[in-house]
């Protein structure tokens, strides 16, 4: 089993990255790899076991379900469900923390999948890079100077 875990600083209030990222069908808003997304079956996308069927800017489809939701701890998870990525048992969990220092956000990302012996370390890094390290960026860029 690969985990993995980034971490972020974001200079924005908790409740302003909260209102963005928790809307578990609002990839294609703030994360760059994302070209489109939409709930399957017309549910709402903060419904826990919801699914989000997204395709990423190379055309990789992806169905994911939300697991868990929680607004008082700033929290969520998700399993894939499809990819077109060598992973399976994929669970991840996206969680924000106040800094009061500055009145910042504490953002991290982890996740645990199973992938094809061998190809534990690339699948590491795409994940730990390309998707989590590369949301937090563009989440850092979109609420740049956001800290009052």
């Amino acid at each position: 089993m690969v985990k993995i875990f980034v971490s972020s600083v974001i200079d924005a209030p908790t409740d302003k990255v909260w209102s963005l990222i928790r809307d578990f069908n609002a990839m294609p808003a703030w994360h760059p790899a994302i070209a489109r997304s939409m709930i399957e079956g017309g549910r709402p996308s903060d419904a826990v076991g919801c699914i989000r069927s997204f395709y990423l800017q190379d055309g990789t489809h992806i169905r994911e379900q939300l697991l868990m939701l929680s607004d008082f701890d700033f929290h969520f998870s998700y399993a894939i469900l499809e990819a077109g990525l060598d992973l399976t048992n994929y669970v991840a969990e996206l969680k924000l923390t106040p800094v009061t220092d500055g009145n910042r956000t504490f953002a991290e990302w982890k996740a645990e999948f199973d992938t094809t012996p061998g190809n534990e370390t690339g699948m590491a890094g795409l994940i730990s890079q390309n998707v989590f390290q590369a949301g937090f960026d563009a989440l850092k860029e979109q609420f740049a100077g956001e800290t009052s």
